[in-house]
């Protein structure tokens, strides 16, 4: 039986997944890419603490140069995170013949389109299944099961981190900094949980994404970005009274020739799918021209379901490599650049609805002169709510829009918030109107 050997550079929690299935499902894998994928060398500055699975302690080294530079090694696995360190390691294991696989998604936001090309100039593959989703199959289904499509909108839950608290949020009423740290205490948040909180995680997938359904060589500093730390149960609340629910959702949508790729808190009808997605799970939910509504759920996240992707892309290669074929697929699916040209729609052109709560005085004439401020900026209300006084003497008014351009908003609320009637910041949400999902 022909015999893919394999080097895993990154012996952390999703090395040991994939290692895990490696071992388990031996014989499941090498019945069905027809070959035996052999684990040759594992490479790890810290080889001495128990990742929880059986490994040959022969396998282990620290120095991932053994892996480069063993001739034998068909394809090294990238897992140690971060961009400088394996962007070296990537580069140097492509130009000695190898291919790749890796679950960094930071890599390949902010250096893809330099890998594709090494890949290409080299002559390998470069696999990136688990960068996106952990154990959701998506790269491969934008990549090859919709790629007869134009995708028309990608709507995404791609943090379970920030999704689980949420969850808590809606369904218990915490407040944000004690859902956080019920999320840290069962495991679901790092004792630092930043690039989950304040989107850049699931911005870099969202950057990945654009990407493969545009063909737009998306930068992760071109989406826009905002995270969930200041959400309020008040606003969470006042979301279910509209009939809506709170979720940090990654939008790429086609609007003419202008691509809209942003990441922010958004009111998400209850009666979309996506609504109902809770705790730690991730879910894409992508409409096509042909297909039609496709939606993409699971566990976005861990060490058993990253694994099972990262095993999927060493499978794909090796499938590959006994054919004696490389680069069936291009990395992002376009064998050349689309012939439209597209372009990032800047934020401040992007039209919505949208979600305001204005804390005013509770006087007469106050709903009068915000509207006046919103009408003059080409925004009109759908529906307002207006609670009873606070104790300290300032009221909510909570409003729905129409479609109104982001650019005329903020002039709006930047108006309304120096006005003598009003006492705090006014907190505002996008709102992805019912009719449209």
């Amino acid at each position: 039986m022909p015999e893919v050997k394999v080097g895993l550079i990154g012996f952390g929690t999703v090395g040991a997944g994939t290692v895990e299935v490696l071992a388990n499902n031996r014989k499941l894998i090498e019945d069905r890419v027809g070959a035996a994928v052999a684990l040759k060398r594992i490479a790890d500055l810290d080889i001495q603490s128990d990742r929880g699975v059986k490994v040959d302690r022969g396998l282990l080294t620290t120095d991932a140069m053994e892996i480069i530079n063993d001739p034998e090694i068909d394809v090294v696995v990238e897992l140690i995170g971060g961009c400088d360190e394996a962007m070296e390691y990537i580069l140097m294991a492509m130009e000695r013949g190898k291919h790749v696989v890796t679950a960094n998604k930071a890599l390949i936001a902010q250096h893809g389109h330099q890998l594709f090309e090494a890949a290409e100039r080299c002559g390998v593959d470069i696999a990136f299944e688990a960068s996106v989703g952990g154990g959701i199959p998506i790269i491969r289904a934008l990549r090859e099961g919709l790629a007869a499509n134009q995708i028309q909108a990608v709507l995404a839950i791609l943090n379970g981190t920030s999704n689980y608290i949420l969850t808590r949020m809606t369904e218990e009423g915490l407040s944000f900094g004690d859902a956080l740290a019920l999320a840290q205490r069962l495991g679901y948040a790092e004792a630092d949980s930043t690039l989950d909180i304040d989107g850049s995680d699931a911005a870099h997938k969202l950057t990945i994404i654009v990407s493969l359904v545009f063909g737009y060589p998306c930068k992760y500093e071109d989406v826009y970005r905002e995270g969930i730390d200041e959400i309020s149960p008040e606003d969470i609340q006042f979301a279910a009274e509209f009939g809506y629910c709170v979720k940090l959702l990654a939008i790429a949508r086609r609007v003419d020739d202008q691509i809209e790729a942003r990441l922010h808190p958004a009111f998400v009808p209850l009666d979309h799918i996506l609504a109902n997605v809770k705790e730690a799970y991730n879910a894409i939910y992508i409409e096509g021209d042909f297909v039609g509504p496709t939606l993409f759920y699971g566990l976005g996240a861990g060490r058993r379901p990253t694994g099972s992707a990262v095993v999927s892309d060493i499978m794909d290669i090796a499938r590959n490599q006994i054919k004696g074929i490389a680069r069936r697929v291009s990395p992002l699916s376009f064998a050349r650049s689309p012939v439209v040209e597209l372009s990032l729609r800047p934020m401040d052109q992007v039209i919505c609805d949208y979600y305001f709560r204005v804390s005013a005085v509770d006087r007469p004439g106050v709903l009068s002169r915000i509207s006046g401020v919103l009408g003059a900026n080409n925004i009109s209300i759908a529906s307002v709510i207006q609670k009873k006084r606070e104790a300290h003497g300032s009221v909510p008014v909570v409003m729905l829009t129409h479609e109104a351009r982001e650019r005329d908003v903020r002039k709006s609320l930047e108006i309304i918030d120096k006005l003598d009637v009003v006492t705090e910041k006014t907190v505002l949400f996008r709102v992805e109107k019912k009719t449209d999902i």
